[in-house]
C-alpha cells in the first residue's frame, strides 16, 4: 500500500511539474517560497496568534486551506503562463509569472516575520524590489 501512494504521490508530482513547464531555478524558487509561506504562517497563528487571517488570530482550519487553495490556483497560473510561451513560441511568460508570485510569496513571508517581532528585513525587502523591477522591465 506505501508504494502504491508513492507513486501516485510521484506520478501527481510529476504530471504538475510536466505542465508547469519543467523543474527550473524559477519553479524551484517559488515552491521553496510557497513551502517557506505556508509553514511560517502556521508558525504565526499556531505560536504566536497573531494571524490576519483569523478572528481570534489562532490556527484556523478554514483559513488553512484557503492558503493551500491559494497556492494550487498560483501553480495552475503557472501552467497558463508556460502554455502560453509555447502556444506563441516565446520564452518569458511562465519566467516572469514565476517572478511575480515568487515577489508575492517573498512579501507574505516578510510579513509574517515581522508578526514573529522578528526585524532587520530592509535587505530582503529590496531585493524583493529588485526582483519585481527586473520581472516589470521584462514584460
Amino acid at each position: 500500500m506505501k508504494n502504491i501512494v508513492e507513486i501516485v504521490i510521484g506520478g501527481i508530482g510529476g504530471l504538475v511539474i510536466t505542465l508547469c513547464g519543467g523543474f527550473d531555478i524559477a519553479m524551484r524558487a517559488l515552491l521553496i517560497f510557497m513551502i517557506l509561506d505556508y509553514i511560517m504562517g502556521l508558525i504565526v497563528a499556531g505560536v504566536f496568534h497573531k494571524s490576519k487571517k483569523s478572528e481570534h488570530g489562532s490556527l484556523s482550519s478554514v483559513a488553512g486551506w484557503k492558503g493551500i487553495t491559494k497556492k494550487i490556483a498560483t501553480l495552475f497560473m503557472i501552467v497558463v503562463a508556460y502554455h502560453l510561451d509555447v502556444v506563441l513560441n516565446i520564452n518569458y511568460i511562465r519566467n516572469t509569472a514565476c517572478m511575480a508570485f515568487i515577489v508575492n510569496e517573498g512579501l507574505s513571508i516578510l510579513e509574517n516575520y515581522t508578526l514573529m517581532g522578528g526585524t532587520g528585513t530592509d535587505v530582503l525587502k529590496k531585493a524583493l524590489d529588485v526582483l519585481k523591477n527586473k520581472k516589470d522591465n521584462s514584460m
